[in-house]
Protein backbone atom coordinates (compact mmCIF):
# COMPACT_ATOMS: atom_id res chain seq x y z
CA UNK A 1 0.00 0.00 0.00
CA UNK A 2 1.51 3.30 -1.02
CA UNK A 3 0.95 6.75 0.98
CA UNK A 4 1.83 9.79 0.10
CA UNK A 5 1.79 12.99 2.52
CA UNK A 6 1.71 15.80 0.45
CA UNK A 7 3.19 19.26 0.79
CA UNK A 8 3.64 18.78 4.58
CA UNK A 9 5.86 20.78 7.26
CA UNK A 10 8.14 18.37 8.04
CA UNK A 11 10.90 18.02 10.64
CA UNK A 12 14.06 15.71 9.30
CA UNK A 13 17.09 15.08 10.38
CA UNK A 14 20.23 17.95 10.22
CA UNK A 15 23.24 18.42 11.65
CA UNK A 16 22.81 20.24 15.25
CA UNK A 17 19.18 21.41 14.31
CA UNK A 18 16.82 19.56 12.67
CA UNK A 19 15.87 20.67 9.12
CA UNK A 20 12.29 22.34 9.14
CA UNK A 21 10.39 22.63 5.54
CA UNK A 22 8.07 21.81 3.36
CA UNK A 23 8.24 18.30 1.64
CA UNK A 24 6.20 15.51 0.28
CA UNK A 25 6.96 11.98 1.94
CA UNK A 26 6.26 8.70 -0.27
CA UNK A 27 5.40 5.42 1.95
CA UNK A 28 5.16 2.11 0.77
CA UNK A 29 4.69 -0.75 2.45
CA UNK A 30 6.53 -0.65 5.95
CA UNK A 31 8.87 2.36 4.74
CA UNK A 32 9.47 5.55 3.66
CA UNK A 33 10.74 5.20 0.55
CA UNK A 34 11.04 8.70 -0.71
CA UNK A 35 11.17 12.58 0.17
CA UNK A 36 10.52 15.37 -2.82
CA UNK A 37 10.68 12.81 -5.02
CA UNK A 38 8.72 9.79 -6.15
CA UNK A 39 10.21 6.42 -6.22
CA UNK A 40 10.04 4.93 -9.96
CA UNK A 41 6.82 2.81 -10.17
CA UNK A 42 5.04 4.12 -6.84
CA UNK A 43 1.36 3.99 -7.16
CA UNK A 44 -0.32 6.09 -3.90
CA UNK A 45 -3.11 4.07 -2.57
CA UNK A 46 -3.94 6.74 -0.03
CA UNK A 47 -3.22 10.53 0.00
CA UNK A 48 -2.83 13.00 3.02
CA UNK A 49 -2.90 16.53 2.62
CA UNK A 50 -0.06 17.91 4.75
CA UNK A 51 -0.87 21.49 4.29
CA UNK A 52 -1.85 22.48 7.99
CA UNK A 53 0.00 19.47 9.84
CA UNK A 54 3.23 19.35 10.76
CA UNK A 55 4.86 15.53 10.44
CA UNK A 56 6.97 14.82 13.16
CA UNK A 57 9.13 11.05 13.42
CA UNK A 58 6.83 8.65 15.59
CA UNK A 59 7.95 9.37 19.45
CA UNK A 60 9.18 6.59 21.04
CA UNK A 61 8.89 5.90 25.01
CA UNK A 62 11.78 4.18 25.99
CA UNK A 63 11.08 3.09 29.48
CA UNK A 64 7.38 1.91 30.65
CA UNK A 65 5.40 -0.43 32.42
CA UNK A 66 2.07 -0.02 30.17
CA UNK A 67 -0.19 -2.82 32.17
CA UNK A 68 -0.56 -0.36 34.91
CA UNK A 69 -2.29 2.47 33.43
CA UNK A 70 -5.48 1.37 35.74
CA UNK A 71 -3.31 2.20 38.95
CA UNK A 72 -2.99 5.67 37.52
CA UNK A 73 -4.24 7.94 40.37
CA UNK A 74 -4.29 5.41 42.98
CA UNK A 75 -1.06 5.43 44.56
CA UNK A 76 -0.37 9.21 45.52
CA UNK A 77 2.37 11.32 47.22
CA UNK A 78 3.85 8.45 48.85
CA UNK A 79 7.85 7.68 49.68
CA UNK A 80 9.52 5.58 47.08
CA UNK A 81 9.59 2.33 49.22
CA UNK A 82 5.85 3.11 50.54
CA UNK A 83 4.99 3.22 47.11
CA UNK A 84 6.24 0.49 45.48
CA UNK A 85 6.68 -2.15 48.15
CA UNK A 86 3.37 -0.60 50.61
CA UNK A 87 0.85 0.25 47.42
CA UNK A 88 1.77 -1.19 44.09
CA UNK A 89 3.04 -4.53 44.77
CA UNK A 90 -0.09 -5.72 47.13
CA UNK A 91 -1.93 -3.87 43.59
CA UNK A 92 -0.26 -6.29 41.38
CA UNK A 93 -0.43 -9.75 43.29
CA UNK A 94 -4.42 -9.11 42.84
CA UNK A 95 -3.50 -8.85 39.08
CA UNK A 96 -5.06 -11.62 36.29
CA UNK A 97 -3.17 -11.57 33.53
CA UNK A 98 -6.67 -10.52 31.47
CA UNK A 99 -6.39 -7.21 34.00
CA UNK A 100 -2.67 -6.96 32.04
CA UNK A 101 -4.29 -7.04 28.46
CA UNK A 102 -6.70 -4.42 28.82
CA UNK A 103 -4.57 -2.19 30.85
CA UNK A 104 -1.56 -2.08 28.32
CA UNK A 105 -4.22 -1.72 25.53
CA UNK A 106 -5.39 1.95 27.54
CA UNK A 107 -1.63 2.74 27.85
CA UNK A 108 -1.44 1.89 23.76
CA UNK A 109 -4.12 4.16 23.23
CA UNK A 110 -3.07 6.88 25.33
CA UNK A 111 0.33 7.22 23.72
CA UNK A 112 -0.79 6.95 19.99
CA UNK A 113 -2.84 9.80 20.90
CA UNK A 114 -0.46 11.75 21.92
CA UNK A 115 1.90 10.72 19.19
CA UNK A 116 3.82 7.62 20.29
CA UNK A 117 4.34 5.08 18.20
CA UNK A 118 6.85 2.59 20.09
CA UNK A 119 7.16 1.79 23.14
CA UNK A 120 9.89 0.00 25.35
CA UNK A 121 8.37 -2.27 28.10
CA UNK A 122 9.15 -3.93 31.35
CA UNK A 123 5.59 -6.09 31.68
CA UNK A 124 3.88 -8.55 34.08
CA UNK A 125 2.25 -11.25 32.00
CA UNK A 126 4.43 -10.51 28.70
CA UNK A 127 2.08 -12.40 26.23
CA UNK A 128 -0.83 -10.56 26.99
CA UNK A 129 1.42 -7.23 26.48
CA UNK A 130 1.99 -8.92 23.60
CA UNK A 131 -1.68 -9.37 22.53
CA UNK A 132 -2.46 -6.26 22.98
CA UNK A 133 0.02 -5.04 20.72
CA UNK A 134 -1.03 -6.71 17.97
CA UNK A 135 -4.12 -5.33 18.20
CA UNK A 136 -3.14 -1.71 18.73
CA UNK A 137 -0.64 -1.41 15.92
CA UNK A 138 1.79 -0.07 17.97
CA UNK A 139 5.53 -1.30 17.89
CA UNK A 140 6.99 -2.41 20.83
CA UNK A 141 9.70 -4.14 22.64
CA UNK A 142 8.91 -6.19 25.43
CA UNK A 143 11.31 -7.34 28.65
CA UNK A 144 9.33 -9.24 31.09
CA UNK A 145 10.03 -8.25 34.55
CA UNK A 146 12.50 -10.79 35.99
CA UNK A 147 14.28 -11.36 39.43
CA UNK A 148 15.80 -14.10 41.91
CA UNK A 149 19.11 -14.94 43.13
CA UNK A 150 20.36 -18.13 41.84
CA UNK A 151 21.52 -19.26 38.35
CA UNK A 152 18.92 -20.49 37.53
CA UNK A 153 18.07 -21.32 33.28
CA UNK A 154 14.92 -22.84 34.51
CA UNK A 155 13.48 -19.57 36.12
CA UNK A 156 9.75 -19.62 34.73
CA UNK A 157 9.50 -15.52 34.24
CA UNK A 158 12.43 -16.12 31.82
CA UNK A 159 10.44 -19.08 30.10
CA UNK A 160 7.55 -16.67 30.00
CA UNK A 161 10.12 -14.48 27.91
CA UNK A 162 11.45 -17.04 25.98
CA UNK A 163 8.17 -18.42 25.08
CA UNK A 164 6.64 -15.11 23.87
CA UNK A 165 9.23 -14.42 22.07
CA UNK A 166 8.68 -17.57 19.97
CA UNK A 167 4.87 -17.19 19.66
CA UNK A 168 5.23 -13.70 18.00
CA UNK A 169 8.25 -13.89 15.95
CA UNK A 170 5.82 -13.72 12.85
CA UNK A 171 5.18 -9.56 14.12
CA UNK A 172 8.02 -7.36 12.75
CA UNK A 173 6.75 -4.56 15.29
CA UNK A 174 7.81 -6.34 17.72
CA UNK A 175 11.38 -7.32 19.78
CA UNK A 176 11.74 -8.38 23.30
CA UNK A 177 14.45 -7.87 25.63
CA UNK A 178 15.40 -9.73 28.82
CA UNK A 179 14.11 -7.37 31.95
CA UNK A 180 15.95 -8.34 35.18
CA UNK A 181 14.21 -5.68 37.40
CA UNK A 182 16.61 -3.86 39.59
CA UNK A 183 19.93 -4.52 41.68
CA UNK A 184 18.38 -5.09 44.79
CA UNK A 185 15.68 -7.48 43.49
CA UNK A 186 18.29 -9.60 41.94
CA UNK A 187 21.35 -11.11 43.01
CA UNK A 188 24.58 -11.49 41.38
CA UNK A 189 24.39 -14.64 39.93
CA UNK A 190 20.54 -14.61 38.61
CA UNK A 191 22.16 -11.23 37.01
CA UNK A 192 25.07 -13.18 35.29
CA UNK A 193 22.48 -15.51 33.94
CA UNK A 194 20.82 -13.27 32.35
CA UNK A 195 23.62 -11.25 30.91
CA UNK A 196 24.95 -15.40 29.46
CA UNK A 197 21.52 -16.13 27.96
CA UNK A 198 21.18 -12.50 26.67
CA UNK A 199 24.71 -13.00 24.72
CA UNK A 200 23.56 -16.39 23.44
CA UNK A 201 20.26 -15.53 22.24
CA UNK A 202 21.57 -12.07 20.60
CA UNK A 203 18.81 -9.93 22.83
CA UNK A 204 19.37 -6.65 24.65
CA UNK A 205 18.21 -6.12 28.47
CA UNK A 206 16.25 -3.67 29.90
CA UNK A 207 16.87 -2.62 33.52
CA UNK A 208 16.17 0.05 36.38
CA UNK A 209 19.52 1.09 37.82
CA UNK A 210 20.72 3.90 40.86
CA UNK A 211 16.58 5.16 40.82
CA UNK A 212 16.94 6.64 44.33
CA UNK A 213 18.82 7.44 47.10
CA UNK A 214 17.85 4.59 49.26
CA UNK A 215 18.85 1.93 46.50
CA UNK A 216 22.66 3.44 46.42
CA UNK A 217 23.04 3.33 50.30
CA UNK A 218 21.66 0.08 50.93
CA UNK A 219 23.69 -1.27 47.81
CA UNK A 220 26.63 0.14 49.36
CA UNK A 221 26.09 -1.35 52.95
CA UNK A 222 25.55 -4.71 51.69
CA UNK A 223 28.12 -4.55 48.87
CA UNK A 224 30.25 -1.54 49.13
CA UNK A 225 29.95 -0.67 45.39
CA UNK A 226 26.91 1.47 43.47
CA UNK A 227 24.42 -0.16 41.55
CA UNK A 228 25.94 0.41 38.45
CA UNK A 229 28.92 -1.06 39.67
CA UNK A 230 27.32 -4.19 40.48
CA UNK A 231 25.28 -4.51 37.71
CA UNK A 232 28.69 -4.35 35.68
CA UNK A 233 30.68 -6.94 37.89
CA UNK A 234 27.40 -9.01 37.41
CA UNK A 235 28.00 -9.11 33.34
CA UNK A 236 24.95 -6.76 32.59
CA UNK A 237 26.55 -4.50 30.25
CA UNK A 238 27.68 -7.34 28.27
CA UNK A 239 24.65 -7.32 26.50
CA UNK A 240 23.54 -4.17 24.64
CA UNK A 241 21.59 -2.44 27.85
CA UNK A 242 18.88 0.20 28.17
CA UNK A 243 19.25 1.19 31.75
CA UNK A 244 15.85 3.38 33.00
CA UNK A 245 16.44 6.02 35.76
CA UNK A 246 19.78 6.36 36.47
CA UNK A 247 19.07 9.18 39.04
CA UNK A 248 22.16 8.74 41.14
CA UNK A 249 24.58 7.91 39.52
CA UNK A 250 28.46 9.56 40.29
CA UNK A 251 31.00 10.67 37.67
CA UNK A 252 32.51 7.30 37.82
CA UNK A 253 29.11 5.73 37.08
CA UNK A 254 28.77 7.83 34.11
CA UNK A 255 31.69 6.81 32.94
CA UNK A 256 31.11 3.04 33.19
CA UNK A 257 27.75 3.63 31.52
CA UNK A 258 29.60 4.99 28.43
CA UNK A 259 32.67 2.80 28.34
CA UNK A 260 29.78 -0.21 28.04
CA UNK A 261 27.86 1.69 25.41
CA UNK A 262 25.06 1.62 27.82
CA UNK A 263 21.67 3.80 26.93
CA UNK A 264 19.97 5.87 29.81
CA UNK A 265 16.22 6.57 29.76
CA UNK A 266 15.38 9.32 31.94
CA UNK A 267 12.06 9.79 33.59
CA UNK A 268 11.49 13.17 34.89
CA UNK A 269 8.23 13.39 35.85
CA UNK A 270 8.02 9.87 37.47
CA UNK A 271 11.57 10.44 38.89
CA UNK A 272 10.32 13.65 40.81
CA UNK A 273 6.94 12.72 41.43
CA UNK A 274 8.23 9.77 43.83
CA UNK A 275 10.88 12.26 45.18
CA UNK A 276 13.85 10.47 43.86
CA UNK A 277 15.50 13.96 42.21
CA UNK A 278 16.67 14.77 38.62
CA UNK A 279 18.91 12.24 36.52
CA UNK A 280 21.95 14.25 35.19
CA UNK A 281 21.56 14.72 31.52
CA UNK A 282 23.46 17.40 30.97
CA UNK A 283 26.43 15.13 32.69
CA UNK A 284 25.58 12.17 31.40
CA UNK A 285 25.41 13.77 27.69
CA UNK A 286 29.13 15.30 28.42
CA UNK A 287 30.07 11.82 29.41
CA UNK A 288 28.97 10.36 25.92
CA UNK A 289 25.94 8.43 27.21
CA UNK A 290 23.04 7.71 24.57
CA UNK A 291 20.42 9.39 26.82
CA UNK A 292 16.56 8.73 25.99
CA UNK A 293 13.52 9.95 27.29
CA UNK A 294 10.53 7.47 28.82
CA UNK A 295 7.57 8.05 30.67
CA UNK A 296 7.61 5.31 33.29
CA UNK A 297 4.30 3.54 34.05
CA UNK A 298 0.87 5.35 34.59
CA UNK A 299 1.21 4.87 38.43
CA UNK A 300 3.72 6.78 39.30
CA UNK A 301 3.67 9.60 36.44
CA UNK A 302 0.52 9.24 36.20
CA UNK A 303 0.36 10.05 32.20
CA UNK A 304 1.89 8.63 29.18
CA UNK A 305 2.04 11.33 27.29
CA UNK A 306 5.80 11.70 25.61
CA UNK A 307 4.81 15.60 24.74
CA UNK A 308 4.78 15.97 28.65
CA UNK A 309 8.05 14.38 29.23
CA UNK A 310 10.00 16.10 26.46
CA UNK A 311 8.16 19.75 28.59
CA UNK A 312 9.41 18.89 31.35
CA UNK A 313 13.02 17.46 30.48
CA UNK A 314 13.60 20.73 28.29
CA UNK A 315 12.67 22.97 31.61
CA UNK A 316 14.11 20.79 34.41
CA UNK A 317 17.94 21.00 33.80
CA UNK A 318 17.86 25.22 32.67
CA UNK A 319 16.68 25.32 36.89
CA UNK A 320 18.73 22.78 38.09
CA UNK A 321 22.16 24.23 36.31
CA UNK A 322 21.27 28.08 36.42
CA UNK A 323 21.41 27.81 32.55
CA UNK A 324 18.91 28.31 29.83
CA UNK A 325 21.12 26.86 27.00
CA UNK A 326 21.62 23.28 29.34
CA UNK A 327 19.63 20.74 27.35
CA UNK A 328 18.12 22.23 23.96
CA UNK A 329 14.98 21.46 22.49
CA UNK A 330 16.89 19.99 19.28
CA UNK A 331 18.59 17.30 21.83
CA UNK A 332 14.39 16.53 23.93
CA UNK A 333 13.27 16.00 20.50
CA UNK A 334 16.21 14.02 19.26
CA UNK A 335 16.06 12.34 22.88
CA UNK A 336 11.92 11.07 22.55
CA UNK A 337 13.18 9.92 19.01
CA UNK A 338 16.56 8.83 17.39
CA UNK A 339 18.29 8.24 20.44
CA UNK A 340 15.50 6.07 21.42
CA UNK A 341 15.52 4.24 18.50
CA UNK A 342 19.27 3.57 18.59
CA UNK A 343 19.36 1.96 22.16
CA UNK A 344 16.77 -0.28 21.05
CA UNK A 345 18.27 -1.56 17.86
CA UNK A 346 14.86 0.25 15.45
CA UNK A 347 14.75 1.90 12.08
CA UNK A 348 12.89 4.35 13.36
CA UNK A 349 13.31 7.78 14.68
CA UNK A 350 13.40 9.82 12.14
CA UNK A 351 12.13 10.96 8.93
CA UNK A 352 14.49 9.36 6.50
CA UNK A 353 14.78 7.15 3.21
CA UNK A 354 14.87 3.21 4.13
CA UNK A 355 13.50 4.04 8.12
CA UNK A 356 10.09 2.55 8.81
CA UNK A 357 6.94 4.54 7.88
CA UNK A 358 6.42 5.73 12.11
CA UNK A 359 4.67 9.02 11.38
CA UNK A 360 2.84 11.25 13.65
CA UNK A 361 1.28 14.40 12.00
CA UNK A 362 -0.11 17.37 13.82
CA UNK A 363 -2.61 20.19 13.30
CA UNK A 364 -1.15 23.28 12.57
CA UNK A 365 -4.17 24.97 13.42
CA UNK A 366 -4.17 23.95 16.95
CA UNK A 367 -3.77 26.80 19.19
CA UNK A 368 -0.67 25.44 21.12
CA UNK A 369 0.88 25.79 17.88
CA UNK A 370 -0.04 29.11 16.73
CA UNK A 371 1.87 30.95 15.92
CA UNK A 372 4.46 28.30 14.82
CA UNK A 373 7.73 29.49 15.48
CA UNK A 374 10.40 27.67 15.72
CA UNK A 375 8.71 23.89 15.11
CA UNK A 376 11.19 22.14 17.40
CA UNK A 377 11.02 24.18 20.07
CA UNK A 378 7.35 24.45 19.54
CA UNK A 379 7.18 20.14 20.37
CA UNK A 380 9.44 20.75 23.23
CA UNK A 381 7.78 24.12 24.74
CA UNK A 382 4.30 24.24 23.63
CA UNK A 383 2.96 21.10 22.47
CA UNK A 384 0.96 19.01 24.83
CA UNK A 385 0.12 15.94 22.55
CA UNK A 386 -3.81 17.23 21.91
CA UNK A 387 -2.33 18.68 18.65
CA UNK A 388 -2.03 14.93 17.33
CA UNK A 389 -4.21 14.35 14.46
CA UNK A 390 -3.23 11.64 12.55
CA UNK A 391 -1.00 8.63 13.13
CA UNK A 392 1.50 5.81 11.11
CA UNK A 393 2.47 2.76 12.19
CA UNK A 394 4.70 0.50 9.98
CA UNK A 395 3.42 2.12 7.37
CA UNK A 396 -0.51 1.46 8.46
CA UNK A 397 -2.80 4.84 9.07
CA UNK A 398 -3.85 3.42 12.83
CA UNK A 399 -5.63 6.91 13.98
CA UNK A 400 -7.51 9.39 10.84
CA UNK A 401 -8.26 12.96 11.80
CA UNK A 402 -8.50 12.01 15.51
CA UNK A 403 -10.32 8.77 15.04
CA UNK A 404 -8.58 5.71 16.62
CA UNK A 405 -8.92 3.07 13.90
CA UNK A 406 -7.24 -0.34 15.49
CA UNK A 407 -8.97 -0.13 19.51
CA UNK A 408 -12.77 0.06 20.43
CA UNK A 409 -12.66 2.58 23.17
CA UNK A 410 -15.76 2.39 24.16
CA UNK A 411 -15.29 -1.37 24.97
CA UNK A 412 -11.87 -0.50 26.26
CA UNK A 413 -13.10 1.79 28.97
CA UNK A 414 -16.25 -0.75 30.11
CA UNK A 415 -13.27 -3.39 30.76
CA UNK A 416 -11.17 -0.94 32.89
CA UNK A 417 -14.24 0.37 34.73
CA UNK A 418 -15.03 -3.96 35.47
CA UNK A 419 -11.08 -4.24 36.80
CA UNK A 420 -10.56 -1.40 38.95
CA UNK A 421 -14.21 -1.83 40.85
CA UNK A 422 -13.07 -5.51 41.34
CA UNK A 423 -9.67 -4.21 42.66
CA UNK A 424 -10.98 -1.37 44.89
CA UNK A 425 -9.90 1.35 42.71
CA UNK A 426 -12.94 2.60 40.79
Amino acid sequence: MGICITNTLAVLPGKGAHDVGRHDIYVDGTDIVGIDESPAGFVATETIDGTRRLTIPGLVNAHTHTYMSMMRNAADDLAFTDWLFGTIVPIEDKLEPEDAYWGALLSQVEMIRTGTTCFNDMPMFVDQIARATRESGMRAVLARGLQGDAYDRDDFRLAQTMEARRENADCDRMAFRLGPHAPYTCGPDYLRMISDVAREEGMGIHIHIAESQDENDNMWAQHHCTPVEYVRDAGIFEAPTIAAHCVRVNESDRAILAENGVSVATNPASNMKLGNGFAPVPELMAAGVNVCLGTDGAASNNAQNMFREMGLLALIHKGTHDTPQCVSADEVFDMATINCARALGLPTGAIEVGRKADLVLLDLDAPSLTPLGNAVAALAYSANGGEVADVIIDGKVVMRGRELLTVDEELLRHEIARICQRLGLA
